[in-house]
């Protein structure tokens, strides 16, 4: 056990600068904002939704089931909330374990010695494993390869000790092996190819079957014990998929042209030739990782639109590459073999003196008495050729021979991959490097087998010394890149800058995001510029983009980009919302409410985030709403408001919607109906403060004064330094006729929002009604400078102006209001009361 623990803890020394990190890309949408994982969300509702916490049979699920891999996120939460320290603690836990029971499978099949902890120290180093690991999300693929190596080592056990009695017979192996399968599917979907990988070692390592004697026994139907056990393996993979497809809904995912272009793609050529290149970029990957990136989508990997493209040699050499390897271990063997290796020792052969014999007198390979003496009582053992088939021998303790374990690296490769493959149903990537987890495994058991057969090969001990050196190396310089690769993952600044060399688009768009989270506003617009240049039609990054220029008080331009999201994607239920709320604001009410009522019958079908798109509809039917109640449509108000609240999703926080719905009742004077909706607001967000405010005015109007000021001045305690708070209670005070006590509650207000022009207009009021002219003035004054051409501003600064006795001043402001407001009566009336004053003590007035 000692290379499994080596392997273990290396895997996890190489991950330990991952701990630090921050939740990156998918984890936001899969962790931050899964209501799954919150403790309110019922736990069953983790075996009806996808990964994202869509409902499976939704339209727009992306139909991935993985109700294991959600649940341990639900652990952590429980446990440490949305600290992300917790979480890549047990990712990295997770891949040493992984690493460990790999190096176990690696020693069943290469023996004790420098090849099994090769492959181990391989796949504990391989930098492609750096998203499965570094990324949270990937944990998805870290549960299912555990789950897969506990069942394939299970079936490994049965197979050891079928014809055995004893009480814990090979039948209890085999179910613990068809559970484990159905767990590590319940991890992530390529987990149920363990039951595909289990046939190919009984059939090819187990009972070391060539091509054509598979082929005989498929045809003759001989061995029937060894058909029955690869159709219950066949027919529990069927019954798992069944069940599968059941659950989500009979229908495939729907997936966007941008997450897979090749299957977007109207020509049957060009899909072809994509689809049978990816396989060798991904090889490459495993290869050579030396250019790894967050994201392949979009044009990441341009299509290969023509025969005429360099890249079909590529695909033709790898094709060329995994056939001659399938070849060299599904060969006929010639009865006799030569000398061959095991653990980097020579094998001999015998006609019964030196080996074992068969029963047909043919020799068996024999390693030497160290590999004899130190063979796992559960590696698999020799078999004897009878009548086309071939039998376990149990008598002996050998090792596969390297065609043996050819052939399993290669269906340890290619067979967990083939759901990525696009061959069965799309998907929806181009290339993922988390998908490659399990694949890896095959891959690394090909280097470390090749390894030891030109070890054995070579002559001399100054060459093999050489080989061993180039492993270490080789070992190391993954080791380096792995680390180098996890800083790229510690937060989404860092991943999205590596990844601009890849694929542009996303990566500038998404970095776009970071650096407005950070203020960065400049550099954010630059930011989503780039990743425009690079493609226009992104609805996302047009969005974006006018989202940024609308919060930078440039309205038209944010417009602009808004209509042009739409064009693009007119489904896009956010956009049709800021372009409502900029008409809005712009006094376009008639536009504003086309614009949410167009965006309120979007239907969220095939949508790939159901929940984002109903916030948006219910977002949109809130601003109607509100756009209503403040035209004076109190009745329709509530009707939309209504709407909103049957539309609404379980995540979307309802308390502004209850309140306002409170105020329509208020204004429709249905106190008890209003009452009813501001304690909703309060039980949804009992710290809501403008619940409190609201709540609090109707409590007063129904005379319940004492219970009222309790609840402004808990919204004061809520926020301190909110002027609106003090506003409310200082008017209530005036209403109580607590002047003294209403004007310090308006000069706190007005110092603290002094930049707000109803706060400050308002305070000004206040210290009016209370006979505080002099402050009232001040007041005034200040308003009528944050809004220059308002006209009820000039000409309540010109009435307390008037009667303080600054006459002219008085004056000049009336005559502004009315410039503004020609037919204002009562400013008029003011006028010509204070031209009469002027007159009287003699001073020069503008009037005719």
């Amino acid at each position: 056990m000692i290379a499994e623990l080596v392997c273990g803890v290396v895997a996890v020394l190489l991950y330990v600068n991952t701990l630090g990190a921050d939740f990156c890309y998918d984890d936001s949408r899969a962790i931050k904002t899964n209501q799954d994982l919150l403790p309110e969300t019922p736990w069953a509702n983790i075996f009806y939704d996808d990964f994202w916490g869509t409902l499976l049979t939704h339209s727009g699920s992306h139909k991935s089931y993985r109700p294991l891999c959600t649940l341990s996120f639900r652990l952590n939460h429980a446990l440490g909330g949305l600290d992300p320290r917790g979480y890549h603690l047990v990712n990295v836990a997770f891949h040493g374990a992984v690493t460990g029971l790999f190096t176990l499978l690696a020693r069943l099949l290469l023996g004790r010695g420098p090849w099994s902890l090769l492959a181990g120290l391989l796949f504990a180093s391989h930098p492609v494993h750096t998203e499965a690991v570094a990324g949270v999300v990937g944990r998805a693929d870290m549960g299912a390869a555990l789950f897969f190596l506990l069942s394939l080592l299970c079936y490994v056990r049965h197979c050891g000790l079928r014809g055995r009695e004893g009480p814990r017979g090979p039948g209890v192996w085999l179910l613990g092996s068809l559970g484990l399968a159905a767990c590590s599917m319940l991890w992530k979907e390529q987990g149920v190819t363990v039951l595909a990988v289990s046939a190919l070692y009984e059939l090819c390592v187990f009972h070391r079957l060539t091509l054509r004697q598979v082929v005989t026994l498929l045809y003759k139907r001989k061995n029937i014990h060894l058909l029955l056990n690869v159709f219950l393996l066949a027919a529990w993979g069927a019954v798992l998929l069944v069940c599968r497809l059941y659950w989500m809904g009979n229908k495939p995912p729907n997936f966007s042209n941008s997450d897979n272009p090749a299957a977007d793609s109207p020509s049957l050529l060009t899909r072809t030739l994509t689809f049978f290149y990816l396989p060798s970029v991904n090889v490459w990957l495993l290869l050579c990782p030396d250019t790894l990136s967050f994201d392949w989508s979009m044009d990441a990997l341009p299509l290969i639109r023509s025969v005429a493209d360099w890249r079909n040699l590529q695909t033709l050499a790898f094709y060329s590459g995994l056939l001659a390897l399938a070849w060299f271990g599904l060969r006929t063997r010639p009865q006799k073999a030569k000398g061959k290796e095991t653990n980097g020792k020579a094998q001999c052969t015998s006609n019964g003196r030196n080996g074992h014999s068969n029963s047909n007198g043919h020799g068996y390979h024999c390693g030497d008495q160290e590999q004899a003496n130190h063979q796992h009582p559960e590696a698999p053992h020799a078999s004897s050729a009878q009548n086309g088939t071939r039998t376990p021998h149990h008598a002996g303790t050998l090792l596969p021979t390297t065609e043996n374990v050819v052939v399993l690296s290669l269906g340890l490769m290619a067979v967990p991959f083939l759901p990525a493959t696009n061959l069965f149903f799309y998907v929806g990537f181009v290339v993922a490097e988390r998908v490659l987890y399990i694949p890896s495994m095959g891959f690394c058991l090909l280097v470390a087998v090749g390894m030891r057969s030109l070890y054995v090969r070579v002559p001399r001990r100054g060459y093999r010394t050489v080989l061993l050196g180039c492993s270490a190396a080789l070992v190391l310089m993954f080791g380096v890149r792995t680390m180098l690769r996890n800083r790229d993952w510690r937060n989404e600044e860092m991943l999205y800058k590596s990844g601009i060399y890849v694929n542009p688009a996303k990566a500038w768009g998404n970095l776009g995001n970071v650096l407005k989270n950070q203020g960065k506003m400049e550099e954010a617009e630059q930011a989503y510029r780039n990743a425009l240049y690079y493609r226009r039609n992104m609805a996302d990054m047009l969005y974006n983009l006018g989202l940024l220029l609308q919060e930078n008080s440039k309205p038209s331009e944010a417009l602009h980009y808004y209509k042009l999201a739409i064009g693009s994607r007119p489904t896009l239920a956010s956009a049709y919302l800021n372009t409502g709320i900029v008409q809005m604001n712009q006094g376009r009410l008639e536009e504003a409410k086309r614009t949410f009522l167009t965006c309120a019958d979007i239907p969220d079908e095939n949508l790939k985030d159901p929940h984002a798109h109903k916030s948006s509809v219910t977002s949109c039917l809130y601003n109607l709403g509100k756009l209503l109640h403040e035209t004076g449509h109190q009745e329709e108000a509530l009707s939309v408001y209504k709407e909103a609240v049957q539309k609404m999703p379980r995540q979307f926080a309802p308390q502004s919607l209850y309140n306002m719905m409170g105020e329509a009742y208020m204004r429709l004077n249905k106190l008890e109906e209003a009452g009813h909706w501001y304690r909703e607001s309060l039980r949804a967000k009992p710290d809501h403060i403008p619940a409190h405010l609201t709540y609090g005015k109707l409590l007063a109007l129904k005379g319940q004064k004492a219970e009222a000021e309790k609840y402004f001045l808990k919204a004061i305690q809520l926020d301190p330094t909110k002027g609106n708070c003090y506003m409310h209670y200082g008017q209530f005070l005036l209403e109580e006729s607590r002047p003294l006590e209403a004007a310090d509650m308006a000069e706190r207000a007005a110092q603290l929002d002094s930049g707000e022009f109803d706060v400050v207009f308002s305070a000004a009021h206040m210290f009016r009604q209370a006979s505080l002219n002099q402050a009232a003035e001040k007041y005034y004054g200040r308003a009528a400078n944050l809004r220059p051409n308002y006209p009820a501003a000039l000409m309540n600064l010109g009435a307390i102006l008037h009667l303080n006795g600054k006459l002219q001043e008085a004056e000049a402001n009336y005559l502004r209001a009315l410039q503004l407001k020609p037919d204002d009566t009562i400013t008029q009336s003011n006028l010509r009361k204070l031209w009469n004053i002027m007159e009287k003590q003699g001073l020069r007035t503008a009037g005719p």
